[in-house]
């Protein structure tokens, strides 16, 4: 069977287990002891600490694979001065798709009103945390120290640092060269690390959704199942619609064998929900099992992950439109307007906070007028959402990654219509072919 295929039973094997654990946990019928002996060995014990190992273990690769993948994609890249126009152009994909996502939201929640019918119990209480000033914000992209930047995880500051440290080997002449081919050795040991990884990943995606369902349930949709299916139903129409005519309209490749090939991709993104834990992941099948050269894959990717946040944009619109239905209050066109303005550039804005999709969040509720406090009501279903809306940013990464390194001409057309790219059985498992 291939991992692939492991991996997606996995996490249906650990949602179902999950919800049966779930509804153990609150039953009459079942003895205080073993309710207490299945939370605490199993749910809190067992499947918690697999899950956080798991997801540890892929943080630990983010920050020397976007080091070593930015070095050699922009060392490669500098003295063919490409580097400018492929930046300006995953820049602009990227907040062209924000814009899209959000403005679709906005007419979706618009028009199934999920706000409607929905009555304030008078507790909802939310405090935002203080979103730094947008000059403190760009300022600290630029490191002080790159060996802290790195133990910090700060992904934009590091990107910057790859960048002028690629850009420097490209002219270093003989010494550049020597470096150049030490990270191009580093990147193949740190891909291989990957691969490992990947082989553990069925058990590290069980563990992680027994965990959350067994703990949280289905139940709690219910209460807010008109915003919820909104919001789900955006996500998808944007992840299957508005990336394929995007990525059949300029490449004219085909979304199906995209979106065949992002199924393993998914499965990190659901699981983990981060776009940083996903961002190995990413990059290996963006570059491996679809072809794009590394020195635009090893560019968009990291910067993707870091600020491209179409699901999170989808959220805000319908979350900005409920929360005023809630209240009573009519959105006016500017209103509209600035709700997609502010959420597009927030996505830039605000990339380096922590919990950012609340912090934007609060930011567009206070630019339209409305109260804060209404975060409150959705905060019961946003962790679920947040895994699927992983998986739409992580698939927006991956079609402007194809989109920037098909228009640059550093993309293998072979590769991304080959079923079998970087699929190798072996033992019952994959590892990927050496790189060419």
């Amino acid at each position: 069977m291939s991992l692939t295929n492991r991996i997606l039973i996995a996490m249906a094997a650990g949602i179902v287990l999950g919800c049966l654990l779930n509804v153990a946990l609150h039953s009459a019928i079942l003895p205080e002891a073993i309710r207490s002996a299945l939370d605490t060995y199993i749910v809190s014990g067992l499947f918690d600490a697999v899950g956080r190992i798991f997801v540890a273990s892929l943080k630990l690769l983010v920050v020397p694979l976007v080091l070593v993948s930015l070095i050699c994609g922009s060392s490669s890249l500098a003295n063919s001065s490409r580097m400018g126009p492929i930046a300006g152009k995953t820049v602009i994909f990227y907040l062209a798709t924000t814009a899209v996502a959000v403005t679709v939201a906005l007419s979706f929640a618009v028009f199934v009103a999920p706000g409607d019918g929905v009555v304030m119990d008078g507790t909802a209480n939310y405090q935002p945390s203080v979103p730094p000033p947008l000059v403190d914000v760009l300022v600290n992209i630029f490191p002080t120290n790159p060996v802290r930047a790195m133990a910090d995880g700060k992904m934009l500051q590091i990107i910057v640092f790859a960048l002028l440290f690629g850009f420097a080997i490209a002219n270093a002449g003989d010494p550049g060269r020597r470096i150049a081919g030490f990270f191009r050795d580093m990147e193949a040991v740190v891909m291989n690390m990957v691969d490992i990884l990947m082989r553990l990943a069925p058990y590290g995606v069980f563990a992680l959704l027994a965990k959350l369902f067994a703990a949280m349930g289905v139940d709690v949709i219910v209460h807010l199942a008109g915003y919820f299916f909104t919001v789900l139903a955006v996500l998808l129409f944007h992840a299957l619609v508005t990336y394929s005519v995007l990525l059949k309209g300029l490449t004219g490749l085909s979304p199906r064998i995209l979106l065949r090939k992002m199924r393993p991709v998914w499965a990190f993104a659901f699981s983990t929900a981060s776009s940083g834990a996903t961002l190995p992941v990413t990059l290996r099948t963006v570059e491996r099992r679809m072809g794009v050269h590394n020195s635009v894959a090893g560019f968009t990717i990291p910067l993707g992950a870091t600020i491209n946040m179409d699901g999170t944009a989808i959220m805000q619109g319908v979350a900005t439109v409920f929360i005023a239905q809630v209240y009573g209050v009519d959105l006016t066109m500017i209103a509209f307007l600035t709700v997609i303005l502010t959420a597009t550039l927030a996505s830039i804005g605000t990339a380096a906070v922590p919990g950012v999709g609340l912090i934007t969040l609060a930011m567009v509720l206070g630019q339209v007028g409305l109260p804060v406090e209404g975060i409150a009501l959705i905060i019961g279903v946003d962790r679920l959402l947040d895994m699927v809306r992983t998986a739409v940013n992580v698939t927006g990464d991956s079609v402007v990654s194809l989109v920037v390194a098909h228009s640059e001409k550093q993309f293998d057309e072979s590769v991304f219509h080959d079923p079998n790219a970087d699929q190798e059985p072996i033992n019952g498992g994959e590892l990927s072919s050496p790189r060419g």
